[in-house]
């Protein structure tokens, strides 16, 4: 038995996602950035690790016997069977550089099933939500990706982790992919998602993520409506390929040929 509130759950990560929010964009103008972490463009700052803290702090008073997975460290083990997937920053390089967006993510599994998800961007001030089964909000609203653009038209948003290996796999799916889409947009892996839920994007690829990267991103698209996949049926961390419904044929065979 799951032994938990769910609406509670959800409440709780919105009101934490919201909170860190609020401190990423507060502290800003006085952030410091910490040495590379796996490669030159792996970069992370006081605001990533202080983020982290706030949400792992509430949630272990809450939950204490969860589990957690978090970006930066201050994960721990549990014996209730529910995980905690926590990216307190992710877009770092976007937050740092002031040159894009970035949102907090926090995600609960049961086993490798997943419960509950938010990803909350701090300057538009949206949070996309959901929860299992009911569906995908934004800002509280049902949301729904109900695109029927044909991929010669479609927006798609790209998402991958800038090491030179995943690079040169980037390159050569876009040199496939733009030709034969309308554009495409460079975002981080969460918001790729939840744009794609609603309805912003008309798909999205994300190469060489992390768990806690898709993690939330990926239930809010499906509770929307928007088919996943990877390498074969299910999504992966090194490919996940989302669209909607109309448009999954001709994305998902054209990325797949090339990633």
């Amino acid at each position: 038995m799951l032994g938990m509130d769910l609406q509670a759950a959800h409440d709780l990560a919105v009101t934490l996602a919201v909170q860190a929010g609020r401190l990423q964009l507060e502290r800003r103008d006085t952030l410091r950035v910490g040495a590379p972490k796996a490669h030159a463009n792996d970069v992370v700052s006081d605001v990533d690790i202080a983020s982290e803290r706030l949400i792992v702090d509430a949630i272990t008073a809450a939950w204490p016997d969860d589990a957690i997975q978090a970006e930066e460290g201050h994960g721990h083990p549990g014996t209730s069977g529910r995980k905690w997937v926590i990216d307190p920053l992710d877009g770092t390089r976007n937050y740092i550089s002031r040159t894009g967006p970035w949102s907090v993510c926090i995600a609960l599994y049961d086993g490798d099933r997943p419960l509950v998800a938010v990803v909350h961007e701090p300057v538009a001030d949206e949070t996309f939500s959901a929860i299992t089964g009911t569906g995908a909000t934004l800002n509280g609203e049902p949301t729904l990706a109900t695109s029927e653009r044909p991929l010669a038209e479609a927006l798609i948003g790209v998402s991958f982790q800038p090491n030179p290996r995943t690079k040169a796999r980037a390159g050569r799916v876009l040199n496939d992919l733009l030709p034969h889409s309308g554009d495409i947009r460079r975002l981080p892996a969460a918001l790729n998602l939840a744009y794609q839920a609603a309805g912003r994007l008309d798909g999205g690829v994300c190469l060489d993520t992390n768990l806690w990267d898709i993690a939330a991103g990926a239930l809010i698209a499906r509770e929307a409506g928007v088919t996943l996949g990877g390498p074969t049926h299910d999504f992966t961390t090194e490919l996940t390929i989302g669209a909607a419904p109309a448009l999954w044929p001709a994305l998902s065979e054209r990325v797949r040929a090339s990633a």
